[in-house]
């Protein structure tokens, strides 16, 4: 008998977030453990060749990614705005920005 191995598979929105623990063969892959989660049916707006990028452990992976026993399989929500382009308009804007994003408060 081939040995198994067990992964959480994890998808978050912004109100809750879905973890799933799937058993897999040894070998399996990031796309298997998605796939076996039931993510796929349960949230049909996850599209694993487009939008939604997979990583394990917070570390971007491709799909054919072979996993180890108790990985955690992550599926990300594309952003809504790019940070980078944020913050240029925010220097273009001429509006100052703090260390930790709260406002800034003027010198006298």
């Amino acid at each position: 008998m081939a040995a198994a191995i067990q992964v959480e598979v994890v998808y978050a929105l912004p109100q809750r977030q879905e973890i799933v623990t799937v058993t897999l063969p040894e070998g399996a892959t990031v796309r298997q453990a998605v796939e076996a989660s039931g993510l796929l049916q349960k949230f049909p707006d996850i599209e694993l060749d487009g939008a939604n990028k997979l990583g394990v452990f917070a570390k971007l992976s491709k799909a054919d990614t072979v996993l180890r026993d108790r990985d955690r399989v992550e599926i990300y929500r594309p952003l809504i705005a790019d940070p980078k382009a944020v913050r240029k308009k925010r220097a273009d804007d001429g509006k100052l920005m703090k260390k930790g994003g709260g406002p800034v408060e003027e010198s006298v």
